[in-house]
């Protein structure tokens, strides 16, 4: 068996987080949701992976090269051209476009293919998966699951006969007009007949023209009902929402990384908290390496502050997530936001620039000490 995993996308649902990191990026623990996806692979020995990439490319090839690290084989597929001025040019040509190309480039797909997201954690016993895939005789399986019907138009939904087999697929219908709420996870398990029905000559989406097609003709294209881990990062507000649960130690199988140095307190390598004046982290709190914590400061989880971070005096920090090299100013309250450099985002997704607030809460710590030492040599 082989793996496949989408990652060409731009994630707009999750900026700000996506203007300097593709959505496989972004972390979880401090580890990148794809890592996980990868780490998952290799456990059921599939170990010949593919990932297609386009928006900021280089930070995934250069995270994970080749998979040595992770005991695999990845490979990668560049959606996109290089100009007259020599310029990279990402164009994505959609989740099924992407698997045509690598399939013309050099015949990848000639086993059963499991097909992931890049942007979700899942632990799908894929071994049981596969199973039943051929027990039914399946071109093409979707893996799916039952979602509230609010959250329907986020998803694509099948509707299936009591066999399971798939009698039409809508790619994110309005509320009223769904006909199903199982929704598609993002996992499919693919034969390679499957990909021979992507044209070459355009771009081709899974959910919106592949999927639709298969259930036309009627071929044997199933979904499959299981129970298992999905957290599927789709917005900011689901982003905060699931590190939230992380932290809570209400995901399985994730745990706070880190030394354990009082209840409900994590810590990085090289931590420094202040603890006169006052101090108060209530956990649960992960402070990441390098960061430090003044006199006088509370912290409130579930939080996660970011290597290099500086939580100054009187500062408070509520149920937040902090990126790396984020520096709180003195009697600053950050409440329910996730502040990722110069943007912060709330609780209800929405999102802020540093200079649309009235008066400094947040600075980058490391860009600080930058020009504080470039002054230093300015007036030397």
């Amino acid at each position: 068996m082989k793996a496949m995993i989408l990652a060409a996308g731009k994630g707009t649902r999750v900026r700000p987080l996506t203007y300097d990191l593709p959505k496989p990026m972004i972390p979880i623990l401090g580890k990148p949701v794809m890592a996980y996806l990868v780490e998952h692979l290799a456990r059921y020995g599939i170990t010949e992976i593919m990932v297609n990439v386009s928006y900021l490319h280089e930070k995934i090839e250069e995270y994970f090269g080749e998979g040595h690290q992770f005991g695999v084989q990845i490979g990668y597929s560049f959606e996109g051209y290089t100009n007259n001025e020599g310029e990279v040019v990402p164009e994505p040509l959609g989740s099924a476009g992407g698997i045509k190309k690598i399939q013309e480039f050099g015949g990848f797909f000639d086993d059963t293919t499991i097909v992931l997201c890049g942007d979700a954690i899942i632990d799908l016993d894929i071994k049981s998966a596969l199973f039943e895939h051929r027990r039914k005789g399946a071109l093409a399986s979707v893996i799916t699951r039952e979602v509230p019907w609010d959250k329907v138009p986020s998803y694509g939904v099948v509707v299936t006969d009591a066999d399971g087999r798939i009698r039409a697929f809508q790619e994110k219908p309005k509320q009223e007009e769904a006909l199903s709420n199982f929704a598609s996870t993002g996992i499919y398990i693919f034969e390679p007949e499957v990909i021979d029905l992507i044209p070459t000559d355009r771009p081709f989406d899974i959910g919106s023209e592949l999927f639709p097609l298969l259930a036309e003709k009627g071929l044997p294209f199933y979904a499959q009902q299981r129970k298992f881990n999905w957290i599927d990062i789709g917005s900011v507000k689901d982003y905060w929402e699931v590190l939230q649960s992380v932290l809570l130690g209400e995901v399985e199988n994730m745990k706070v990384p880190g030394i354990q140095v009082d209840e409900g307190l994590w810590v990085g390598l090289n931590t420094s908290i202040d603890w006169s004046g006052g101090t108060k982290i209530e956990g649960p709190v992960y402070i990441g390496s390098g960061a430090r914590v003044e006199a006088g400061a509370h912290i409130i989880g579930p939080t996660w502050i970011g290597h290099g971070s500086h939580v100054c005096s009187g500062a408070e920090v509520v149920r937040s997530v902090l990126f790396e090299y984020t520096r709180v100013l003195p009697d600053v309250t950050l409440e329910e936001l996730i502040v990722f450099k110069d943007y912060s985002v709330d609780r209800a997704g929405e999102m802020k620039h540093v200079s649309e607030y009235e008066t400094g809460e947040w600075a980058n710590a490391r860009d600080r000490r930058r020009r504080r030492r470039q002054e230093e040599l300015l007036y030397k």
